[in-house]
């Protein structure tokens, strides 16, 4: 988050100093010699020679080196670890052994062919679009209701320690919160315990097929849900408060306040937020599945990357692994470049 801010304040103010430069060089490419400002006196800018696009690149980069070294680390790492593994993706158009490693037989689409032809394969699309989209809804609408209950509290230690201890599990990785769900969920964990209490019976959260995606969605939308929650109170904190003051001055009450008013301001930060979130709309939470999920429940649980992991890494087949794998990656990146464009023209956001 923080070095999100950081980026956009760079961005802001180098957009800025663009504009600045730009109107400098057309004043003195024009032969003026006086700028005028506002009311105040002239400023006298010397007539300089231009020396073309090259030199003014060199200069940028002269003060701006500090900057680009501390991408080199970033670039360095990307590449052995993000672009230098790209070469193996040739194994999904081969019949891949490891014998002859890369030198295998070429057999083009064939991989693509039997994948779809599977209907293990196929039932994971819809499964992995119904739990993401759904978690998506969900971790929206609970991040916004809960944001807004936040802004509501005038006692800023309670509002720091609710804002705490939401964000908390976001920290805590999915081996770790399987376990603890595996013991409080089981049938005589602390839920069902808690259930028989009122005549209910067990339910079985792990191990039904009806029940174990909303188990999914529900779960991550309780870990993740506080992230978004410091992120939307942060745009609700944004708002000038004489809108408030005015709305109160016309006799507007809370609801309306927040109908009228917080709402619609937080609406790009939203369609942002929701718009990011579809680009990665395929990635419905493997470490979460993975740790929890059974074969009783691969009919509704068992998404394109779990079928992924284990034809690849369990059955051995590792050209069909990189076959799901790299129709997997250009979806997604068809995905959020739409996502980005979308941003960009609802909500203004630029990546670059």
């Amino acid at each position: 988050m923080l070095l999100h801010v950081i980026h956009l304040m760079i961005q802001k103010y180098y957009i800025l100093y663009n504009a600045l430069a730009k109107r400098l060089e057309v004043l003195m490419s024009s032969g003026v010699s006086q700028i005028p400002i506002g009311n105040k006196p002239d400023i006298h800018v010397p007539k300089q020679r231009y020396f073309g696009g090259g030199m003014r690149i060199v200069k940028r980069f002269r003060q701006e080196w500090p900057l680009h070294a501390l991408i080199i680390p970033a670039f360095i790492v990307t590449a052995i670890f993000s672009y230098g593994p790209m070469y193996g993706l040739i194994m999904a158009f081969q019949d891949f052994n490891p014998v002859l490693a890369f030198n295998s037989p070429w057999i083009g689409l064939d991989n693509f062919r039997w994948i779809f032809s599977q209907p293990a394969f196929v039932r994971t699309i819809p499964n992995t679009l119904f739990i993401s989209l759904t978690r998506i809804m969900l971790l929206t609408a609970a991040s916004i209701f809960f944001s807004l209950l936040l802004n509501e509290i005038r006692i800023s230690f309670c509002k720091r320690f609710f804002q705490t201890i939401v964000y908390i599990p976001n920290f805590i990785s999915w081996i770790i919160m399987a376990g603890v769900l595996q013991t409080i969920l089981a049938s005589n964990g602390l839920v069902n315990n808690f259930l028989n209490v009122f005549g209910i019976d067990n339910v079985q959260f792990l191990t039904n097929p009806q029940i174990f995606p909303w188990t999914m969605i529900w779960t991550e939308v309780w870990k993740s849900f506080g992230f978004g929650t410091v992120v939307y109170l942060a745009a609700i904190t944004s708002i000038d408060p004489e809108i408030y003051e005015s709305a109160v001055v016309d006799g507007a009450g809370k609801f309306r306040q927040i109908w009228s008013i917080t709402l619609p301001l937080m609406g790009p930060i939203i369609v942002l937020m929701v718009t990011l979130a579809l680009g990665t709309v395929l990635n419905a939470g493997f470490d979460q599945i993975f740790n929890l999920y059974s074969p009783v429940v691969f009919s509704t649980g068992d998404i394109i990357d779990t079928y992924l992991f284990r034809l690849a890494f369990v059955n051995g087949g590792w050209a069909l692994g990189a076959a799901v794998g790299l129709m997997r990656s250009v979806v997604s990146l068809i995905l959020m470049s739409v996502s980005l464009f979308v941003a960009y023209k609802v909500a203004n956001y630029r990546v670059f």
